[in-house]
């Protein structure tokens, strides 16, 4: 209310580079290329799929909105799949066949490393054997690290920082916090849960050699319902603060757990910013809970606050809320890559992927990065933000409709993120 013209017109201008507002759209008849999401969308982490899926049914929208991907046989739209693996690998690997049966060039998933890791591998074997309809696999939340190093492959692109750059972050804010002395460790028992607990001991013992790791869990991912044994456990312990890599439900209900029995923990997690964990915690949340990625929505600035209301827009439920960066940047620079190929054709497109920087104009220049060609791993900024209350010291957007939002606590840069790789990649030219 009350907006100066000047005003209106740099908000025009933001929502114009968003692709918000009326563009040419691709004619009906156009032959779509298809993205296949091979996700879990029923089950235990059903939650966190349909987030990933409207997250990139609006990147894929924006772009479409834009008029398609420019092709020199004329604009094509993108068409994104919706490929339910029922959070199961061997379900995931019958998706993916019956997506290569059917031509599909694009296979999206991640959440879960394990089944990143099958997926890799039948990529592989799938493009050696039917070289005429190879596929790239974008992959934008598993993190194992093994996947852009040991078991790197050309046809696999990671969007998302690996573990242990999002440790590293993590673990640099905890150096900084002397009150913490003691440490508790939780994964889901599986590579991507295990790494975290492993690396986060080494991380500690680098950095802060004063602090005692006083237990560790590793628990069924997907299958514990009652987490008060745990917490019960870490009450035990003395422990001041919990390192966890848990997403989904199995983050909700060991946080619901510790709160239950009153304990004053810090938390420090990869993803504890959304999918009902701020509500799950209310007040004792509040200057406790720490999550690590690659932009949150109290980043500020006006190009930053025009996305965030522009997907409220788009997805007015509070409990469709959890907008990733790095997904839109994926799409982005998926078409980005197509038309710097002049093709749709895979191959083609991972040499362009191959160096491709980012600069973020598509999102309004709130996100950037560079696809390292040596192992396929994006490089990009990650933020360390805490939970607080929404509209305290300005915090403008809560998360969930909870009622409570993160606000900063540290940026680092890619460049200070950018650990070396153990890839050896066998490129097919």
């Amino acid at each position: 209310m009350g907006q100066t013209f000047s005003g209106r017109r740099t908000a025009l201008a933001l929502w114009v580079a968003l692709g918000l507002l009326a563009a040419p759209v691709v004619h009906a008849e156009a032959e779509p290329v298809r993205l296949a999401l091979i996700e879990g969308l029923s089950g235990s982490f059903a939650n966190a799929g349909e987030a990933v899926y409207r997250n990139l049914q609006w990147a894929v929208e924006r772009v479409n909105a834009r008029g398609g991907v420019r092709l020199p046989g004329g604009a094509r739209p993108l068409a994104l799949l919706r490929m339910d693996s029922k959070g199961n690998t061997e379900e995931a690997l019958a998706q993916f066949r019956q997506a290569t049966d059917q031509g599909v060039g694009y296979v999206l998933q991640g959440n879960s490393s394990a089944t990143a890791a099958a997926l890799i591998d039948a990529l592989n074997k799938h493009n050696s054997r039917s070289p005429e309809h190879r596929a790239l696999f974008l992959n934008y939340s598993a993190v194992e690290p093994a996947l852009t190093n040991e078991k790197c492959s050309f046809w696999h692109f990671r969007f998302d920082a690996h573990a242990d750059m999002r440790l590293t972050a993590l673990t640099d804010v905890l150096q900084g916090d002397s009150r913490v002395k003691k440490v508790y460790l939780v994964g889901q028992d599986y590579s991507f849960g295990q790494q975290v607990v492993k690396r986060a001991r080494e991380m500690i013992a680098a950095k802060r050699p004063d602090v005692e790791v006083v237990g560790e869990e590793l628990h069924p991912m997907g299958r514990v319902k009652d987490f008060m044994p745990y917490a019960t456990k870490i009450r035990a312990s003395g422990a001041q603060a919990v390192i966890t890599g848990n997403w989904g439900n199995d983050l909700t209900l060991l946080i619901k757990a510790t709160r239950d029995l009153g304990l004053n923990l810090k938390f420090y997690t990869f993803y504890g910013n959304a999918l009902g964990a701020p509500a799950a915690l209310g007040d004792a949340g509040i200057a406790s809970v720490l999550a690590v990625a690659e932009w949150h929505p109290n980043v500020g600035g006006k190009a930053s606050d025009a996305l965030v209301q522009a997907f409220h827009q788009r997805f007015p439920d509070p409990r469709d809320d959890y907008l990733h960066a790095r997904m839109q940047a994926l799409v982005e620079m998926l078409g980005t890559a197509m038309e710097k190929a002049r093709s749709a054709e895979p191959l083609a497109v991972a040499r362009a992927l191959e160096g491709m920087a980012f600069d973020g104009k598509a999102l309004g220049g709130v996100h950037n990065g560079v696809m390292r060609a040596a192992d396929h791993q994006f490089l990009q900024p990650l933020y360390v933000s805490v939970m607080d209350r929404a509209g305290q010291g300005g915090l403008r957007f809560d998360v969930e409709g909870s009622g409570y939002g993160f606000r900063t606590v540290r940026r680092f840069s890619a460049s200070e993120l950018a650990l070396p790789s153990a890839c050896r990649m066998s490129r097919p030219y």
